[in-house]
């Protein structure tokens, strides 16, 4: 997979879970769905870690953007 690819997915998935809104979540759904999004945001943070870990094992630095 190119590297124009990786970039585009990896927008696609923070645009997609910006979309997410588990305070507008009914509760007895937020109940009956604690398990699968538990998992989901436990994989999502290892992910994450893993590909932070990468990048600054070559020696750079993951900056948070300074707002324009």
């Amino acid at each position: 997979m190119s590297t124009n690819e990786v970039m585009a997915r990896l927008e696609a998935a923070v645009s997609a879970l910006g979309d997410v809104d588990v305070s507008a979540w009914p509760e007895d759904t937020l109940k009956e769905r604690i398990g699968d999004l538990s998992t989901a945001l436990v994989a999502l943070d290892a992910v994450l870690s893993r590909v932070a870990d990468e990048v600054r094992a070559r020696g750079l630095r993951i900056e948070e953007p300074v707002p324009a």
